[in-house]
């Protein structure tokens, strides 16, 4: 099973990448015994990956840095780059390569200070792998300093140095950033390749594996989680059901301050499981006895450590919550269509009989104004508009249609 196999219905992206990949081991091999190198290279030094929420961008950018890492002795017997069993393509995918630094959001934005390190290291040569790979998973969450560091990074990198970019859209990265990149663009996969996906690599059964895939309308890491989490099954049951229950004010407020308080959950469990462990592994690090005290000049970096907690909590809220407002929209969506008497299928069959009665109750009309307020949230939540605040005005505004 080759690093390949994880992206889900992007044939035309894999070949390419894959490609790419050939002719970096051809560049690496080339500099090693003083031969010439490759007239004409489909490798070069940046990389930016687009694509929808749920496209794989990030699996597509893993999957290429553990291929240029690849050590496989199959490469000289002409095999691709990118066998997902050899040492360097294993230690890159489960994020321990000496050789490959990833930067992802912590909170709502991707600070200077985050990229400070990964902007010096890059400009060093590999530690013990074939290349140093740079990569930046919330490329769309750079500051204008944090930006401005990658830029420099990208117009003069060292010679063995890969940058790559993940981002929903160019127009999400700066010009001068995405210039210097060679893009590459992913499309949502079709809910049939997420289905058989789910059931060749999780195990899952047929049923649950189309019926998650026809849920999540192709969003492979939604479809995930869905199919192998109740407690997520659960969550989204809950969301659906929001639809029937702002039917008065009493109801639409109750029912927001039950999303925000779920959301508000799902960041403490996360809390729980690393803030503690990260905490304690730092101050062994510092030299801290247990239970006693640190060692002096040492609480400024616990106080990072508790910053960047906060963030990661804010920012885990957030996502839990634009994981509600996608199920809303794919709801009313199906209303829509039953409305319209479309012939598309229908994304929450689980639910068909809370769709037919709104589509028998409501106008067409009516619906979108109701998904242009899910929107409207989501675009609130945005500009760092209160949670409950945000979300109270959308319950309300699906009462009123």
């Amino acid at each position: 099973m080759t690093v390949w196999d994880d992206l889900v219905g992007q044939q035309r992206v894999s070949e390419q990448l894959a490609a790419a990949a050939r002719d970096a081991d051809a560049l690496v091999t080339a500099a090693s015994s003083d031969a010439p190198p490759p007239e004409a290279s489909r490798m070069t030094h940046a990389w930016l990956f687009t694509g929808p929420p749920g496209a794989g961008r990030n699996q597509a950018a893993w999957a290429f840095a553990a291929a240029l890492q690849c050590v496989s002795p199959d490469r000289a017997l002409g095999g691709t780059p990118g066998c997902g069993f050899c040492d360097g393509c294993h230690t890159a995918l489960v994020g321990t390569h000496a050789d490959v630094s990833t930067v992802a959001a912590v909170g709502a934005e991707i600070l200077v200070k985050d990229m400070r390190d990964t902007v010096r290291k890059s400009f060093t040569a590999p530690a013990n792998g074939r290349w140093q790979v740079i990569l930046v998973e919330d490329a769309e969450r750079l500051n204008e300093k944090s930006a401005n560091a990658v830029l420099k990074a990208v117009e003069e990198p060292a010679p063995r140095t890969v940058w790559l970019l993940c981002a929903p859209s160019v127009e999400d990265v700066l010009p001068t950033i995405r210039s210097r990149c060679r893009h590459l663009n992913l499309s949502t996969p079709s809910v049939d390749a997420v289905a058989d996906m789910l059931i060749r690599r999780e195990g899952i059964e047929p049923d649950v594996a189309a019926s998650v895939a026809r849920a999540t309308q192709g969003h492979v890491d939604r479809a995930r989680r869905l199919a192998t989490d109740p407690a997520a099954r659960a969550r989204r049951a809950s969301v659906l059901k929001l639809p029937l229950r702002v039917e008065d004010v009493g109801g639409a407020l109750k029912a927001a301050q039950e999303l925000v308080d779920a959301a508000a959950e799902d960041a403490k469990q996360l809390a729980e499981e690393m803030d503690g462990k990260e905490t304690e592994d730092l101050k062994a690090a510092l030299g801290a006895v247990q239970g006693g005290r640190l060692p002096r000049g040492t609480a400024g970096v616990v106080k990072d450590l508790e910053d960047m907690q906060k963030r990661r909590r804010t920012r885990t809220q957030r996502d839990s919550l634009d994981v509600a407002l996608a199920d809303l929209t794919s709801f009313y969506r199906d209303v829509l269509a039953l409305q319209l008497g479309s012939r598309i299928a229908l994304a929450n069959t689980d639910a068909e009989d809370a769709l037919e009665r709104l589509a028998r109750n409501s106008t067409p009309e009516a619906t979108l104004r109701r998904i242009e307020a899910i929107a409207a949230c989501g675009e609130a939540l945005d500009r760092n508009v209160a949670p409950l605040l945000a979300v109270e005005a959308m319950t309300m505004a699906l009462r009123a249609g």
